[in-house]
């Protein structure tokens, strides 16, 4: 299970309503910042979530609607909050672009509060954890290195805790030893295999968020079969052709996609002031029903469906 956590859901410049481009993707006690727009700080604190996990951030690419954040955020650590280290993941030039922001701007040849690691990523796996990874997708928006982060449990064979029971099997190490793939033998002398608790292979929840993307067609494989999708609407079908000239996504392009791949949940961010949120939603939903548009402050649990 994944949570989604959206800071920010304005397209280029806030509104009323909508702060700049940053989402919190939770699992377990992990917490991963997805890019860090301006005023994303406040709104971290506006949220209640607090600072001490948000140690990993993933940066989408660099335009300033995108990293403007990062100079106060380290700003306020650099006065108020503690965080034991900070790992900044991006591509080659966003990260350039971040190193001048944070190293020559906010720091100025001051020493970083905590220990600050740059990390260029690549198209490719780059975070495998015990239950789950994060793999990094190229994504085609204007510049290099655009990225989007597939997030994915690990398959894993559920642990049948009735039949183990049945078994004999108590409770405590010896459980433990099954689910990691080892026998066990019981104070009556019979041996109890992983194949007599454990059931059929189950596929983990998968979770993708792009940021902006001019094209769908080279998202297809990674999006396919997600529980849930989070990508950008900043146009409407209406200017479509507006929306290839900067390279971003319509609401039903979008739709569109999210269709292709088989998604199961469709999440819209990056919603231009241009528009009506209900216009977005229509043109959307004409596609694809389910889909919703994601608000400041929206909280969604991501769940592989039975």
């Amino acid at each position: 299970m994944f949570e989604i956590l959206f800071l920010g859901t304005s397209a280029s410049a806030p509104s009323a309503r909508r702060g700049l481009a940053a989402q919190i993707v939770k699992h377990d006690e992990y917490r991963f910042l997805i890019d860090c727009g301006e005023g994303t700080q406040r709104q971290i604190l506006q949220s209640g979530i607090g600072f001490k996990q948000l140690t990993r951030i993933l940066l989408t690419h660099g335009h300033l609607d995108h990293i403007l954040g990062l100079g106060g955020l380290m700003s306020t650590f650099m006065r108020w909050e503690n965080i034991e280290q900070l790992e900044i993941f991006g591509g080659k030039s966003t990260l350039e672009r971040v190193k001048i922001l944070i190293n020559e701007v906010v720091l100025a040849g001051k020493k970083s509060p905590m220990p600050l690691y740059y990390r260029e990523i690549r198209p490719g796996p780059f975070i495998d954890e015990d239950n789950f990874t994060v793999t990094a997708v190229p994504v085609t928006h204007r510049g290099p290195d655009c990225l989007g982060y597939v997030f994915e449990e690990k398959s894993r064979r559920p642990f049948l805790n009735e039949r183990a029971t049945e078994l004999g099997v108590p409770f405590g190490p010896e459980r433990r030893h099954l689910v990691e793939g080892n026998s066990i033998t019981l104070a009556n002398g019979r041996i109890v295999t992983p194949e007599d608790v454990l059931g059929p292979l189950q596929r983990g929840t998968k979770l993708v968020v792009i940021g902006d993307t001019g094209r769908t067609d080279d998202l297809l494989e990674a999006a396919r079969d997600a529980d849930a999708l989070v990508i950008e609407s900043t146009y409407l079908d209406e200017e479509a052709e507006m929306a290839r000239q900067f390279s971003h996504m319509t609401a039903r392009g979008a739709a569109e996609l999210a269709v292709k791949a088989g998604v199961k949940q469709l999440i819209l961010t990056h919603i231009s002031r241009r528009y009506r949120e209900k216009e977005v939603i229509a043109e959307a939903q004409s596609i694809f029903p389910g889909a919703v548009v994601a608000r400041d402050f929206d909280n969604f649990t991501i769940k592989r469906e039975s």
